[in-house]
C-alpha cells in the first residue's frame, strides 16, 4: 500500500457574495460535472480510451466474463483498506491495485473504498491524475462500487475542510451532520436503511442493520433523485446508497457489516440472476446500541501474546507464581466474538512496546490476522503517540496510527497522550495542530479517533474543595461523602493528573476526538455494574458518542446503562472471556428490554 503523506488542502476563504459553486477553490480542478457530458479532449487522446463515453446510463449485463476473478481496487493510501481486501479475497476474488490512471480505465470492475477526509482524498486523486480517469470510467456505465468517502467524492463538493470540489458526477453538496438537534456526531454504529428503488446489491439486506461511521453526508434532492437507491434517517434523511446502471456507491461499510455486508459485496462481484437468496427478515428500525468485546493484549512471562484481564488494572493472578492472567489467544477470541454477534472488537495493547510502537510486530500481526475473518470494526489502542527511536529518528503519531490502520484497524484509541494534549490546550486555549488527536483526525477524520479516559473517584465532602467538575453521587463514599470528582490517570492508571474526566472529555472533543471510551478504575473487574453517575456526566457533556466501560457483570447492567444514560455503546471483557455472560445473552436481554440492537 502506498504511504499516504498528502498535505491537508487549505480551507479557502469564502467570498461575501455569489453562488456557492463560484466560491469553490479552482487551483485544483477535479473532473467536470456529469451534466457537461465530456472530459478533457487532451486527456482522452492521451490515454486512447477503448470505450466510448456515454451520457445514457442503462441497466445492462456487465462487460466482464463470469470467470474473471480480478477486482481492481483504487486504494489511495489512507485508512483501513485491508478489511475490504480481505472481504474481496474471502469471496474468492484476486485484487489488482491501481497504480496509474490507465489501470482505472482498463478495469473490468472497480471498487473505491474511500477512507479518511474529503480534501486530502481529492488532493491525491488530482495530483495522480486519477480524478478524470475515474470520471471517464463511471460515465461509461462500467461496474463501480464506491464505499463511504468513495460515495461522497462523487458529489459536486464537500464542506469538510472546505468547501472543496468533488468529482461532480452527482448533484449535491456533502455537509456535516447537525448535532444541535441532539444527535451525536460522528454517526457511528449499526443503523437501518430504507431502500427507495431496485438496487441489486442491496437485495439481501432486508430489515437488517449495516455499519456507518461518518461525520458528513449528502442529502437527497430533486436534482439527484434518479441516483438515490436508499436513505437512512439520522437527524436528517440522508443518502445511504446510490445506483445508476452499473454504478453503485454506499455510505455504509459493507466490509464491516458482517454477513449482511458481505452479501452487498457478493452481489456486486457476482451480478448474476443465479443469486436469488431471499433475505432473512430483520428488525432494524433505527440506530442500534452497540455491544463491544474488549481484548487486553500483552505478552505473558513466557513471551506469548495473550488476552488478559485485570481487576482494577492488575492483570496478574494472586498466586505464588504471580503469573499474567491468560484468558486466550487474541485472534481466536476476536473470531469467536465476531461469530457471537459482537458489534465491534477492541484491542488494547498493554505490552512493553510503548517505547517503540512501530516495533510492535506481534500486535500488528494480530490486527492483520484478525481482519482476515472478522468483518466488524476493529479498534486498537496503546502507545499511539509521537516518539523517537533509539537511533534518533522521529516518528509522528500520524505515522504510528497509519501503520495500525494499514494493518487492519478501523479506529485508533489514544489514552495518555490525549490527557497531555488536553492539559496543554486548556492552559493556552490554542489548537496547535500538532497533537496526536489533531494530526490523525485531520487526515483520517474524527470518526477514526477514540479517546480512552481512565478516571478514578476522588470523594469530597464539599464540591467547592476542587476546581474540577464534581457531582453528587448516588451511593455515598466510604466516609459518607456525597460528592465526587473523577481524576484522570495516565500510564495504565498508575499516575493521577490534575484534570477531571469532564474537563478532559470536553477538551478532546474540541481537539478532534470522534468517540470516547469511558473507563472507571474503581469499577474495573468488579462485576457490579457500570458507574452510571460517571457515564451520565460525560455522555451529557459531549455531542460525540460515548462507550461505557468497566464493571459489567450481568446482562441487566447493559440495559441499565442504556436506559439511564446517553451511552451509545457498552463494552465488556472479563465476563465474555470467562464465558460468564455470552454476547448473545446480552443481545437477547436488550432486545427483550425494548432496546434496539443488531441481531
Amino acid at each position: 500500500m502506498a504511504q499516504f503523506a498528502a498535505p491537508q488542502m487549505a480551507a479557502p476563504q469564502m467570498a461575501a457574495a455569489g453562488s456557492y459553486a463560484s466560491q469553490l477553490p479552482t487551483a485544483k480542478s477535479s473532473c467536470p460535472p456529469y451534466s457537461s457530458g465530456r472530459l478533457s479532449q487532451q486527456f482522452i487522446r492521451f490515454h486512447r480510451l477503448k470505450y466510448r463515453p456515454s451520457r445514457a446510463f442503462s441497466v445492462r449485463a456487465s462487460a466482464y466474463s463470469a470467470d474473471d476473478s480480478v477486482v481492481t481496487l483504487l486504494d489511495y493510501g489512507a485508512g483501513n483498506v485491508r478489511s475490504v481486501r480481505n472481504a474481496i479475497r474471502f469471496l474468492g476474488f484476486d485484487i489488482k491495485d491501481v497504480q496509474t490512471p490507465e489501470d482505472i480505465l482498463n478495469a473490468k470492475r472497480l471498487i473505491f473504498p474511500g477512507v479518511g477526509a474529503f480534501a486530502p482524498a481529492m488532493d491525491v486523486l488530482n495530483k495522480k491524475g486519477m480524478a478524470e480517469a475515474l470520471c471517464a470510467y463511471i460515465e461509461q456505465d462500467r461496474p463501480f462500487l464506491g464505499i463511504c468517502l468513495g460515495l461522497q467524492l462523487l458529489f459536486e463538493s464537500s464542506k469538510e475542510n472546505g468547501p472543496v470540489k468533488g468529482l461532480g458526477l452527482i448533484p449535491g453538496v456533502v455537509g456535516r451532520f447537525d448535532s444541535s438537534n441532539g444527535f451525536r456526531v460522528p454517526h457511528i454504529g449499526w443503523d437501518a436503511i430504507q431502500i427507495t428503488k431496485e438496487s441489486q446489491i442491496l437485495d439481501d439486506i432486508g430489515s437488517h442493520h449495516v455499519y456507518f461511521v461518518h461525520s458528513y453526508r449528502a442529502l437527497p434532492s430533486d436534482d439527484n433523485r434518479e441516483w438515490v437507491s436508499s436513505t437512512c434517517n439520522y437527524g436528517d434523511n440522508f443518502i445511504a446508497s446510490v445506483r445508476r446502471g452499473n454504478v453503485h456507491a454506499v455510505q455504509f461499510h459493507p466490509e464491516k457489516s458482517g454477513d449482511v455486508g458481505l452479501s452487498v459485496l457478493r452481489r456486486f462481484l457476482y451480478p448474476s440472476p443465479e443469486i436469488t437468496k431471499k433475505p432473512v427478515p430483520g428488525t432494524a428500525s433505527k440506530l442500534a446500541k452497540r455491544v463491544i468485546a474488549c481484548l487486553d493484549v500483552r505478552t505473558n512471562d513466557k513471551g506469548d501474546l495473550v488476552v488478559t484481564k485485570g481487576d482494577q488494572y492488575d492483570v496478574r493472578e494472586h498466586t505464588k507464581e504471580n503469573e499474567v492472567r491468560n484468558l486466550g489467544k487474541p485472534v481466536d477470541l476476536a473470531g469467536q466474538y465476531y461469530k457471537d454477534g459482537a458489534d465491534e472488537i477492541s484491542f488494547l495493547n498493554i505490552t512493553g512496546f510503548r517505547d517503540f510502537p512501530l516495533g510492535d510486530l506481534p500486535m500488528l500481526q494480530v490486527l492483520r490476522h484478525a481482519s482476515e475473518n472478522v468483518f466488524v470494526p476493529l479498534t486498537v489502542g496503546g502507545g499511539i503517540r509521537d516518539f523517537t527511536d533509539s537511533n534518533g529518528r522521529y516518528y509522528s503519531s500520524l505515522e504510528v496510527a497509519s501503520e495500525y490502520f494499514r494493518s487492519g484497524a478501523d479506529k485508533i484509541s489514544i489514552g495518555s497522550d490525549a490527557v497531555y494534549a488536553a492539559e496543554e490546550y486548556l492552559k493556552t486555549n490554542v489548537k496547535t495542530g500538532k497533537s496526536s488527536l489533531e494530526q490523525i483526525s485531520r487526515v483520517y477524520g474524527n470518526q477514526a479517533v477514540v479517546v480512552s479516559i481512565d478516571p478514578r473517584r476522588v470523594y469530597l465532602k464539599d464540591p467547592k474543595d476542587v476546581e474540577f467538575k464534581s457531582i453528587k453521587v448516588t451511593n455515598p463514599g466510604p466516609n459518607g461523602e456525597e460528592y465526587v470528582w473523577y481524576q484522570c490517570t495516565v500510564n495504565g492508571g498508575r499516575e493521577g493528573r490534575p484534570i477531571g474526566a469532564y474537563e478532559l472529555a470536553k477538551a478532546v472533543e474540541e481537539l478532534g476526538a470522534g468517540e470516547i471510551l469511558l473507563n472507571c478504575i474503581d469499577c474495573d473487574g468488579q462485576g457490579k455494574g457500570f458507574d452510571i453517575d460517571l457515564i451520565k456526566l460525560i455522555s451529557d457533556a459531549v455531542s460525540i458518542p460515548v462507550i461505557a466501560s468497566s464493571g459489567a457483570g450481568a446482562p441487566e447492567h447493559f440495559s441499565e446503562v442504556f436506559s439511564r444514560t446517553n451511552a451509545s455503546a457498552a463494552l465488556a471483557a472479563g465476563i465474555f472471556h470467562r464465558k460468564e455472560v455470552p454476547v448473545p445473552s446480552v443481545k437477547v436481554h436488550l432486545l427483550n428490554s425494548g432496546i434496539e440492537v443488531r441481531i
